[in-house]
């Protein structure tokens, strides 16, 4: 499952891919997982992704990510995300799910 991620300053975001074991998301489409890390001083180089290439870490390649659902999006069946990976963006202040396909 490849979970990408431009909130930068969220303790379980490694260069732009999510570390946490399970997450959250709202019936807005929110990332609830999320959790600021004051002391990160990280800028966001994908902004500037045609200028140079930003530093990603590896995808996380499992199955036992476990991605909770409330949206109601074509990718939430029963509550789960059955998407094979999602990407949060640093969308306004909220971690919003860019993958959120309304239904």
């Amino acid at each position: 499952m490849d979970i990408r991620c431009r909130k930068q300053k969220c303790k379980y975001n490694d260069h732009f891919t999510c570390k946490a074991k399970n997450i959250s998301v709202s019936k807005n489409a929110i990332c609830i997982r999320y959790e600021e890390d004051d002391d990160k001083d990280i800028i966001d180089t994908s902004k500037d992704i045609f200028n140079r290439t930003p530093i990603y870490s590896p995808q996380r390649d499992s199955k036992t990510i476990k991605i909770a659902c409330q949206a109601k999006c074509l990718l939430n069946k029963d509550g789960q995300c059955i998407a094979n990976g999602i990407t949060v963006n640093d969308y306004r202040k909220k971690p919003y799910c860019m993958t959120f396909i309304v239904k």
